[in-house]
């Protein structure tokens, strides 16, 4: 309790208020909702078949051969160059769309947005190392409101110029390269870090199971671990020698091994990496199915106002969770086989239907019920892991789900295999949901049934709606 510790909690808004400023303006990204119609349009010239099966399967490619190295290097170089480079790849994805003319072009600006996204790992990580432990909750909420404000702002505003101020879709991708080089520019006011999470050199590795507070106190649940205090010494011995790259695949080890030591968290972590897959497939391509269903050239677009509208539905979904009073350890898992099967259905309902609005509706339904699941598997997993073990199974399970993903789309959707219409490839996706509804139908109702016939205690049961109302708050937006 000095001076030092309170100096450090008082500099904890700086950071904050700066990186959810970039967030706001890095996610403003007006001519996003309406990229599809862009490129297959007057603009690029490029026809629907090679945008479907040739140019956006780049992005999937790339981003997983980004994805791992990036979340290394983010921590190594501790954050900021990696947020920096985000700023940047931005700016330039949009100079690209505005001015490069060809598919070469398009094959770069693909490219380049997969090292935007894979990216990201450093805007989420970044927080975590700059601000006290007890400020995780309020900036968290503050990062993620911030982002989602920005992209619900950016559509919404999208929508409006090209309905009723009637801009043309080059006038929405300049304004998008104007607050993407605002965003740019704030990042590099960012402060950066002092230390890493696992690249730790010479400094004392701050193992999992343990927190920054003032009197580094151990968990109830670390400390009831047999042998635990021995075995900690003698892994902050051996983090402590040698240089950053053994104590780094010290730590990471040791991270893998708590994170997927739980087989209720393996379950979890299944799921996520199994939806993520399906949703982040589902979210490139759909695009596309409402084109096919309403061709932006006869017809007119509101992208941008569904996807704004959507990501508000799905926020609240997400969001109400945390005052839904459920013991999420028995019934969470028949939960995601339920909401699951929501989502499948609306999948099909998007593929089989002939009118747009269906459609738009079908695709907030399934967002919808994504974002609340996601939220519930979210804080099962990050209320029972320390901060080291949350980032990395945050890495390993998008990593998953991003193979996954480039498994789909190199079957289904890459011109040199099946190369499926999207109508085809919307069904193959639902039949995939409907797959991950009844696994964990199954697996969630015998669950239930032994924790039905296993009752907790009460002392746990108070103890764990506390970590998930608590964890809620952080990750929900």
């Amino acid at each position: 309790m000095g001076c030092g510790a309170e100096l450090k909690s008082s500099n904890w808004a700086f950071p904050t208020a700066v990186l959810s400023l970039y967030g706001f303006f890095a996610n403003c990204r007006m001519a996003e909702p309406f990229l599809t119609p862009y490129l297959i349009g007057p603009y690029k010239n490029i026809s629907e078949e090679v945008v479907t099966n040739y140019l956006y399967p780049i992005w999937t490619y790339s981003y997983l051969a980004f994805l791992f190295p990036v979340f290394l290097l983010s921590d190594f170089l501790r954050h900021k160059p990696l947020i920096v480079v985000q700023g940047l790849f931005l700016v330039s994805n949009y100079v690209l769309l505005c001015f490069a003319p060809g598919l070469l072009a398009m094959v770069f600006l693909e490219i380049h947005f997969a090292v935007v996204t894979a990216t990201e790992v450093a805007y989420f990580s970044y927080i975590y190392n700059v601000i006290p432990h007890e400020n995780y909750q309020r900036a968290t909420g503050y990062l993620r409101s911030a982002m989602l404000f920005g992209y619900t702002f950016g559509a919404g505003l999208g929508q409006v110029l090209v309905s009723l101020a009637g801009l043309d879709y080059f006038d929405i991708n300049a304004i998008t390269l104007g607050t993407s080089s605002v965003a740019f520019l704030i990042s590099l006011w960012l402060p950066r870090p002092q230390r890493s999470m696992f690249f730790k050199g010479g400094e004392t590795a701050a193992l999992p199971g343990k927190t920054d507070g003032p009197d580094d106190t151990v968990s109830d649940k670390e400390e009831a671990r047999p042998g635990r205090n021995e075995m900690e010494r003698h892994d902050n011995a051996a983090c402590c020698r040698g240089g950053n790259l053994p104590s780094a695949a010290h730590l990471l080890w040791r991270s893998f091994r708590e994170s997927y030591s739980s087989r209720h968290l393996v379950y979890w972590s299944l799921w996520w990496a199994l939806a993520t897959a399906g949703y982040m497939q589902i979210l490139n391509y759909i695009q596309l199915m409402w084109d096919h269903i309403a061709p932006s050239a006869t017809s007119s677009v509101y992208n941008g106002g569904v996807e704004a509208a959507c990501s508000l539905v799905g926020a609240g979904a997400a969001f109400s969770v945390g005052y839904i009073k459920v013991n999420w350890s028995a019934w969470g898992e028949l939960a995601l086989g339920l909401f699951s099967a929501i989502g499948a259905g609306a999948v099909f309902l998007i593929a089989l239907t002939g009118n747009i609005w269906a459609c738009y509706a079908g695709y907030a339904l399934f967002k919808s019920c994504y974002m609340l699941l996601i939220t519930i598997t979210t804080f099962q997993i990050a209320a029972n892991l320390s901060m080291e073990c949350y980032a990395l199974t945050f890495g390993i399970n998008t990593f998953v789900a991003l193979s996954l993903q480039t498994v789909m789309t190199l079957i289904v959707v890459d011109g040199a295999t099946l190369g499926l219409d999207i109508v085809t490839q919307f069904i193959i996706y639902g039949s995939y949901h409907a797959v991950i509804s009844v696994l964990f139908l199954i697996r969630g109702t015998y669950t239930a049934c032994a924790k039905w016939h296993t009752p907790e205690p009460p002392h746990n049961k108070q103890k764990e709606l506390e970590n998930s109302v608590a964890v809620i708050h952080e990750q929900a937006f």
